[in-house]
């Protein structure tokens, strides 16, 4: 018998029992599903089996390591459902693409046709899986082993993917004939894949599913064409290069053409600022650009290089922060932790700053403040501001598409950018790497590098910070005139020899420990790079240190 120990209480087991055996025992205690389990602090999947005495602890999809299993569980369960229905072929030229709200877009590459039909059928082979539950078997194979099954699967970009491993064996989930490769965990079976829904959406499919704060509820698709254009514009320029998983981007790096490749991406996202300082001077009338994005979008670096395309256009820029219109730190709202809530639209004294906007606009001339964040309080020092025929306001701050932010001024007066690092590569072709990855990594090796902050701060604060972004930058981004990525291609290449050193040093037993574990595995796919070839006006520079614009 096994001794278990769970909440303090001691349970025996007979030797061959599971986790999802002892998982059921306890269900009725959580109010969510049980995803996973941890032993003695190790995540274990469910289907596994005890092995020796252990304390567990289990999580449910509320957490964010059990919602990425059950995304994870659904989209393979979605593959094998087109696999039964259409045939090996249509699923080896399936792509699982990016993700919009709720939705994960998957892109058939034209092998079917995405109509509600066979959106239809898709669905209703998951659910036939669902109610079998039909098991995801996993087993672990040698490198080569593994690199002829998908060889033979017609699944290239997994056997390249493979190619870069440093192990000698990989494990590969299999479900009723159809195999294929995860990184991270997965559910016992399909039974417990109970919400989701497919629809036909584009040239392709939206495999809609629960979100983590209400894990047993799908919300109806809510379509963003703004964001879906641009994910969709930074793929097709992925194809063009032929960078679209992590395994092109290693052959590139191997062939010895990243510098190439850099000078390319500085030089196609150089155009595409110029495209939009282009549009903003061709409207006419413009005087306050507003650029808002979410955390570790590049925003401060992205408003420089557009006020320098907009000197190029005979316009004369002025950048400011709406953070120098803060309020006074006594003023500044709290959470519901108490903690000084800094992203609200009310920590902002707005009516300060649509009056002095408004008086710039009228030709009179304003002292602008700043804030000094040591003491909490905002300062007036002579930055005095009057607009010529010429002069544009560069604004950034997260409330910046908000119109509440700016009510008092006239429509026809703004243009509003919405800027985020929106990735554009994949693992391999059914592994995306969501966005917020790339952002969490991003603002690491910023703040240790500027605020003198590990790691594990940034990974406890990330979770508030994403709240914030739902709340205050992402409704508001379908408003944009302009969106733009800022995204890299090669950049994760880049950030891996900063952010490895950084994860390493979250302790085993800190409650961060297990996402900076998966982080750390997620960097091993990329063959890191120096940084030494980025030039020095790059995005990417504004969190590796070296920028020219100072920050």
């Amino acid at each position: 018998m096994i001794t278990v120990k769970i909440n303090g209480e001691e349970r025996q087991y007979p030797q061959g029992a599971t986790y999802e055996d002892v998982a059921n025992d306890y269900q009725k205690e959580y109010d969510n599903l049980i995803a996973l389990a941890a032993r003695d602090g190790k995540i274990r999947e469910l289907f596994k089996k005890l092995t020796r005495d252990c304390e567990i602890t289990f999580f449910t999809l509320k957490d964010d390591v059990g919602n990425k299993t059950y995304v994870r569980s659904a989209t393979m369960l979605f593959l094998k459902a087109v696999f039964d229905v259409f045939g090996r072929e249509t699923v080896q030229n399936c792509r699982v693409e990016f993700a919009i709200g709720n939705g994960s877009y998957i892109s058939p590459k034209g092998k079917i046709n995405a109509t509600e039909e066979n959106a239809a059928k898709i669905r209703n082979r998951m659910r036939e899986l669902v109610e079998a539950k039909t098991p995801f078997l996993k087993k672990s194979y040698s490198l080569d082993n593994a690199m002829e099954l998908f060889r033979r699967e017609g699944m290239k970009d997994k056997e390249k993917l493979f190619r870069y491993r440093r192990g000698s064996f990989v494990n590969i989930y299999e479900m009723d004939g159809y195999y294929d490769y995860y990184y991270g965990y997965m559910l016992p079976n399909a039974g417990y894949v109970k919400w989701f829904d497919v629809i036909a959406y584009e040239d392709g499919f939206m495999l809609l599913l629960p979100d983590k704060k209400d894990p047993t509820h799908v919300k109806p698709f809510q379509e963003r064409k703004l964001l879906f254009r641009t994910l969709k514009e930074s793929e097709e320029w992925g194809k063009e290069i032929g960078i679209e998983t992590v395994g092109d981007l290693n052959d590139q790096i191997c062939r010895g053409s990243l510098s190439e490749l850099i000078l390319v991406q500085e030089a196609q996202q150089e155009r595409k600022i110029g495209e939009i300082a282009k549009s903003i001077v061709d409207r006419g009338g413009v005087k306050f650009v507003m650029i808002a994005g979410p955390s570790s979008s590049g925003k401060t670096s992205f408003s420089h290089r557009l006020s320098i395309q907009l000197k190029t256009l005979g316009k004369t820029p002025h950048p400011i922060a709406l953070d120098d219109y803060f309020v006074n730190r006594e003023f500044t709202p709290r959470d519901e932790n108490g903690d000084y809530n800094f992203e609200c639209l009310e920590a902002i004294d707005v009516k300060q700053f649509n009056d002095d906007m408004c008086r710039l606009l009228a030709g009179e001339r304003v002292e602008l403040p700043s804030f000094n964040f040591k003491t909490g309080k905002r300062e007036y020092k002579g930055n005095f501001k009057q607009l010529g025929k010429d002069d544009i306001l560069v604004i950034e701050g997260i409330h910046g598409l908000n119109e509440k932010t700016s009510y008092a001024l006239p429509e026809e007066s703004k243009y509003k950018i919405y800027i985020s690092a929106l990735t554009n590569i994949n693992i391999d072709e059914h592994n995306r790497i969501p966005t917020t990855d790339g952002r969490l990594l991003r603002r690491m090796i910023r703040d240790a590098r500027t605020r003198g902050a590990g790691a594990r701060q940034t990974i406890d604060m990330w979770g508030s910070v994403r709240r914030g972004e739902e709340q205050n930058i992402f409704p508001f981004q379908e408003d944009a005139d302009a969106m733009f990525n800022s995204v890299l291609i090669y950049e994760l290449a880049v950030l891996k020899q900063f952010a490895e050193p950084l994860l390493f040093q979250i302790d085993k037993g800190e409650p961060e420990y297990y996402e900076a574990k998966r982080l750390l595995k997620f960097l091993e796919y990329f063959l890191g790079v120096t940084s030494e070839s980025l030039p020095n006006n790059s995005l990417c520079r504004e969190f590796v240190g070296g920028s020219c614009f100072n920050v």
